[in-house]
């Protein structure tokens, strides 16, 4: 089958020399898809350029090419399931190329939450291999990154329980300096690093292993997981992107950040003069993040594709590509490869030791991100400033709307979004709250229907009072924001500045009074719509990052996905 596979280029490749006056013609490449999570991204495009240098042949002398794709974890589970519902029950053929050949997860429980949902479209196949029967490519053991000046307190049997119980540092390690507890991870319901974070959260404080948590179980422990959610600063979608963001903004931004152990080597081996080291600390007991090569048992995968996959797979394990993986600063599975970047030089420790934890029953995971979204789950207030000047006319605004109403759909039920619009005039904003619907709501019925009505009367015209608007949407959340809530502004523009009665030097003045040195805490995170030169990259970048958040771009194209991942800092 064609699915998955991108015929090379170069089709007319000569193998040898003329037979009886003809010329005998290689076959065409083959490149199979392999969709990761983004821990195994660095490593896979590595390995897809070695491979390309030298590629496997299939017996008809066919050569195999690999392809990369990454995503969050959480994302890669979603994207199968709907694949392979449409598959399986009509509406997609099995040759679809947008369906990827070979998978890859950060960790097993998203790999039994995969097998765990496509089992449910699937009862009497085994589409997705048990984990024992896909073969291992790197690991990355989830650790606490913090200073070496706050590791001693959560080097301790408890960590989380004592994070529940706890608000500074000192009540961690009494000899410590004292320091308000700034805790981040990313999203669960997208990120491995997350959902691993939040189950062995749940199974400290329920005082159990995580295979043998029930339902009742995580009901019953809901407020302690609160408890340490109340020291959360933001979320994310990425790992890597998290740690950095903590090594950027300092320790008073983020004090204890639970990443991927290669993520601490990550900053710290790009660590400036001026920035502090940061360290790994190791829980007695943690998720290894085995990342494993899957090859599903699927019609999407013809008898060809499997044993070129199978080819692949024996080629990413090889000595010579394992040592891509040490590279990332990820331990390879290859145990003649020493994780050469895990050293103390780079915060990580290749000694460490630790018991390695196991994935719940897959309904135990959904009950627990359930738990999060809709309970324990920090809340949210956020300003959401879109830009609707008539630069945005075109392509441009009807791209911008189908993105804020894939934001608005993702909403929780701890989540508030006052929607700004801006020009030339500054309006008032519309409110939508989420709702107790669970995932994909946008909130109580008049919430969604005053967010739809925003969106749809969007009008491209007028200039640009970006600074004026900027700091509209901060003055909301100063005026109504609640004890305990993440605040944050989203700014969504494709122009520059004219017209503001505010500078930017007045405006960095004003974020700076409400950012992370005040109480307030409030972040600000920009986005460039459009073309170079559309918008000031050097602006936005220096609003979002001197106030605690980040800038991003986007296109028509990519919008939605940009602000999808925004989303999940929330």
């Amino acid at each position: 089958m064609a699915r998955a596979l991108r015929l090379a280029a170069l089709t007319t490749a000569l193998l040898g020399l003329p037979i009886s006056g003809c010329h005998v013609l290689a076959p065409p490449p083959l490149e199979l898809e392999m969709l990761v999570g983004s821990a195994l991204k660095g490593f896979c495009q590595e390995a897809a350029k070695a491979i390309a240098k030298d590629p496997p042949r299939l017996a008809d002398r066919t050569p195999v090419l690999l392809r990369c794709r990454a995503a969050g974890s959480g994302d890669v589970v979603s994207e199968m399931e709907s694949h392979a519902r449409g598959v399986l029950q009509g509406g997609q053929a099995a040759d679809d190329p947008r369906i990827p050949t070979l998978l890859s997860v950060d960790g097993e429980i998203y790999l039994d939450l995969l097998r765990h949902r496509l089992q449910r479209l699937a009862p009497t196949r085994e589409l997705i291999p048990a984990p024992a029967d896909a073969p291992a490519l790197a690991s990355s053991p989830m650790v606490f990154m913090t200073t070496p000046a706050l590791a001693k307190g959560l080097d301790r049997p408890d960590p989380f329980t004592a994070l529940a119980r706890s608000s500074d540092h000192r009540q961690l390690d009494p000899a410590g300096p004292s320091q308000p507890i700034r805790f981040v991870h990313t999203a669960p319901t997208r990120s491995n690093s997350g959902l691993q974070t939040l189950v062995a959260m749940v199974a400290e404080v329920a005082g159990k292993r995580p295979e043998v948590l029930t339902l009742a179980d995580v009901q019953a422990h809901g407020d302690q997981v609160a408890a340490i959610q109340r020291h959360v600063t933001r979320y994310g979608s990425s790992t890597d992107e998290l740690a950095r963001a903590m090594q950027r903004n300092g320790p008073f931004w983020a004090s204890v950040g639970s990443v991927y152990e290669s993520s601490v080597v990550a900053v710290n081996a790009s660590r400036q003069g001026d920035q502090e080291p940061l360290k790994a600390v190791y829980p007695r007991a943690t998720y290894a993040s085995t990342m494993r090569a899957i090859l599903p048992d699927a019609p999407w995968v013809s008898p060809q594709e499997k044993q070129a996959a199978l080819l692949l797979i024996e080629r990413l394990q090889r000595e010579d590509v394992q040592r891509l993986a040490a590279d990332q600063g990820l331990r390879p599975a290859n145990p003649a490869v020493p994780p050469s970047r895990v050293t103390a030089a780079y915060g990580a420790d290749p000694r460490a030791v630790y018991d390695s934890l196991r994935a719940p029953k897959p309904e135990v995971v959904e009950a627990i991100i359930t738990l999060w979204r809709n309970q324990a789950k920090k809340p949210s207030r956020v300003a959401l400033v879109v830009d609707s000047s008539g630069s945005m006319k075109g392509e441009k605004l009807p791209a911008a709307q189908r993105s804020l109403q894939a934001y608005l759909a993702q909403i929780g039920p701890r989540d508030t979004v006052g929607l700004f619009d801006f020009d030339n005039r500054l309006r008032p904003p519309v409110v939508v709250t989420g709702g107790s619907q669970g995932a994909g709501s946008t909130g109580t019925a008049a919430g969604g229907a005053a967010g739809a009505r925003f969106i749809a009367s969007l009008e491209a015209e007028g200039g640009t009072v970006l600074y004026d608007a900027i700091r509209q949407g901060r003055d909301w959340l100063r005026s109504t924001r609640r004890p305990g809530e993440i605040l944050a502004v989203v700014v969504l523009t494709d122009g520059q500045d004219n017209g503001s009665r505010l500078s930017l030097e007045a405006l960095g003045g004003e974020l700076k009074r409400s950012g992370f040195a005040s109480d307030e805490r409030i972040g600000v995170f920009t986005m460039g719509y459009g073309n170079a030169g559309d918008f000031d990259p050097d602006v936005l970048r220096r609003i979002a990052e001197s106030n605690g958040g980040d800038f991003t771009t986007g296109t028509a194209d990519s919008i939605r996905r940009r602000m999808e991942d925004l989303q999940m800092a929330f």
